[in-house]
This record gives structure tokens, C-alpha cells and sequence, in this order.
């Protein structure tokens, strides 16, 4: 039986009017804030309130969360530090779907002191895959690498770009600007965004892979010495990088981000006709040999329901329900691989991704073992 939370869900947007859908669903008493009414008027008549709540304004938020057992951020990267801050102050559990390395590591300072549960990263990546990368490294006795790749692109792609914006822009700049962690030689260690760029055939689909920021989450840290290389890349179409590259470096765009922001949201629309792709494959020894296991998994969206708003909700959904279950940490920083894959998946919104995967065997989770090497 669903033990009834006030949940505050921070953030109107396309995934978070989502996530307080799928939490007022399983019983929650949720409440959408956002700064814009006009924002929240598009949500409103869903199974939840609504409020307008500037959550900029630290003082507003610290009496809109007064009440709350559980905060969601859904807002861009760059106001969760704060909004960690209040909530660790106000004894409100919290969750967001930051991909930033900054905002993670100020978090985690603030996990060494809190009463409560600080669940940063959630979502798909990172989030999902940092649970399927920390299970796949776990099904070998000696790991040498462990790829994966992420991507959420249009299913119909219309511009130069080939790409259409399906989350947030802040968050896409960020990642296409900052550092890259990865691990090489049994090392973290940083790379540039946007290089590394392979090429990948999917079920007959042709995508190309480059670094882009975050998408690890804190698996880096937590494989480093247990797996000799490991790396998360972005899917797109190919070309998509050049352009970027000649965006973000010829034309020192990376140092403008208002006006790369604005390009951005003029030449890629958002549509809920997207494709979310999901590749993780493991190379590592297992009784004597070297084996190779992979899992894929597909996503479309629908008029309904946009791929990259399906996987990201019901990925932080999932947090909010083993943590409600008492499969997680009960205070301090959680990370995303703190999460068992087996329990992670068996929760309601965890159903969902196993679901509504396609194009995979047994939706992509039983892997597919290929021998490299007999022993």
C-alpha cells in the first residue's frame, strides 16, 4: 500500500508536469509549482495542484516547502543548488534531474550534514543508465570496459541539425560545453565535449557517438579502480557534432550561451515525436573467458507522451519510490547507483521503462552474451 506523501514538484515544464502526473497517480498529495501561471494554467486539471512559487526566491521556497516530506526539482541545472540548500534546511527530502558536476559535488557537501535524503541526478542520463552501467560492470569478475550511450533525438528529423530540442536547452549546452568525465586506464580522468566522436549502427539506424558532460553521474567515481575504461557518449544523427563544433568553437559561441540558447530554440523545436535509444555493453572476464554482454533499449514518444518526458519522469519517479521503500540511503547524498537494477525496475514507474521498451528482446534487460575470447 502507497504511503501518501505531500510532494512538491518544482519546475512546469515538459518532464515535470509528467513526474507530478505519475506521483499523484500512485496516491501522492502533489502540488506543481512553477514562477509562470501562464506555465502552470497549461497544466492545471491534472491530478494535482498547482502554485506559483519563484523557486529563484529562497524565502518563498522555504515556506512553500515548510510542509513538504519530499521536494522534485525539475527546474534548470542552475537553481537546484539552491533549492537543495532550502530543502536540506526545511527537513524536505530532494530529488532532481541535474546533469552538472558542480551542482552534484555542492550537494553532496551539503549530504555530509543533512538529515534528509539528497538525491541528485535522477532521470535517464544520468540516472537509468548509471543503474544499468553499475549492474552491467557487476555481472563480470574482472571488468575491462563498460561503453554507454544515450540518445534522445527526433524520429523524424527536419533540419540541418537533425535534431529537435526534447527536454531543456540549458541542460543541452551544458553538456555539449563542459568537461567529460570518463574512466581511462582504471583512472577518472577529463576530455573535451563533443570528441571521441565513433560511429554506431543500431537496428539498422546509423547514429554517431561523441562525449558530452554529466551523463555518468557519480559512476565514475564509484567504478575507478574496479573497471580499466569506461566512457557515456550521446547518440545523434551523423553530422550533428561538426555543427555544433562549428557553433560552440569556430564561432566562440561556448562563451555566448544566451545567444546559442536562442539559436537553439529557433532552429530546433520541440516535439513529443521523438526516439529515446539506450545501448550499454560490458567487456570483461567471467569464468575464465572474455565475454561481451549488451543491452539495448528503444523508446518512442507519441502525441501523448514524448519519448525523452517518458524515460526521464518515470527514471526520477522510480528514486522517489525505492527511497519511499526503503531501498535507499534514508538521509545524507545518494547516488544513483546506490539503487539495485532487480528493485529499481520492479517499482511502478520502473514497469513503465520495461514496458513500453521496443525493437528488444525481453525488453532489452536479459543480455545478449557474445564470447570474444574461449579460454
Amino acid at each position: 500500500m502507497t504511503i501518501q506523501k505531500r510532494i512538491a514538484v518544482l519546475g512546469a515544464g515538459q518532464i515535470g508536469v509528467i513526474i507530478a502526473d505519475m506521483l499523484a497517480e500512485q496516491g501522492h498529495q502533489v502540488t506543481l509549482a512553477d514562477a509562470s501561471a501562464a506555465q502552470l494554467k497549461h497544466a492545471a486539471g491534472g491530478r494535482f495542484a498547482t502554485a506559483t512559487v519563484n523557486a529563484a526566491d529562497l524565502d518563498a521556497l522555504r515556506v512553500f516547502l515548510g510542509d513538504r516530506d519530499i521536494v522534485v526539482s525539475a527546474c534548470p541545472y542552475f537553481l537546484n543548488k539552491g533549492i537543495a540548500k532550502v530543502a536540506a534546511e526545511t527537513k524536505t527530502h530532494y530529488f532532481d534531474l541535474t546533469e552538472d558536476v558542480a551542482t552534484t559535488a555542492y550537494i553532496r557537501e551539503l549530504g555530509e550534514t543533512s538529515d534528509v535524503a539528497l538525491v541528485p541526478q535522477c532521470g535517464l542520463a544520468p540516472g537509468f543508465i548509471c543503474i544499468l552501467g553499475a549492474d552491467m560492470a557487476a555481472r563480470f569478475e574482472t571488468v575491462r570496459a563498460i561503453k554507454m550511450r544515450v540518445g534522445a533525438l527526433p524520429l523524424y528529423p527536419t533540419n540541418a541539425l537533425r535534431y529537435n530540442v526534447t527536454w531543456s536547452v540549458d541542460g543541452l549546452i551544458n553538456e555539449y560545453c563542459n568537461p567529460c568525465e570518463i574512466v581511462f586506464d582504471g583512472q577518472p580522468t577529463l576530455v573535451p565535449a563533443l570528441e571521441g566522436i565513433e560511429s554506431v549502427m543500431i537496428d539498422g539506424v546509423a547514429y554517431e557517438a561523441f562525449n558530452t558532460s554529466g551523463g555518468l553521474g557519480t559512476l565514475t567515481e564509484t567504478l575507478a579502480g574496479k573497471v580499466r575504461n569506461m566512457s557515456y557518449k550521446t547518440l545523434r544523427y551523423p553530422g550533428h557534432a561538426e555543427i555544433m563544433k562549428l557553433l560552440l568553437r569556430d564561432l566562440d559561441l561556448a562563451d555566448d550561451r544566451e545567444t546559442l540558447r536562442r539559436i537553439l530554440t529557433h532552429s530546433a523545436p520541440f516535439t513529443r515525436k521523438d526516439v529515446v535509444v539506450i545501448f550499454v555493453t560490458g567487456v570483461g572476464e567471467r569464468r575464465g573467458r572474455l565475454e561481451e554482454e549488451s543491452v539495448v533499449l528503444r523508446y518512442d514518444g507519441n502525441d501523448e507522451l514524448g519519448a525523452i518526458q517518458l524515460t526521464t519522469a518515470a527514471g526520477c519517479v522510480a528514486m522517489v519510490e525505492l527511497f519511499l521503500a526503503g531501498k535507499l540511503p534514508a538521509k545524507g547524498f545518494v547516488r544513483q547507483e546506490d539503487a539495485v537494477l532487480a528493485d529499481f525496475l520492479a517499482t511502478k514507474a520502473g514497469a513503465r521503462l520495461v514496458g513500453e521498451a521496443r525493437g528488444v528482446d525481453a525488453a532489452g534487460l536479459v543480455p545478449t552474451v557474445a564470447i570474444k575470447n574461449a579460454a
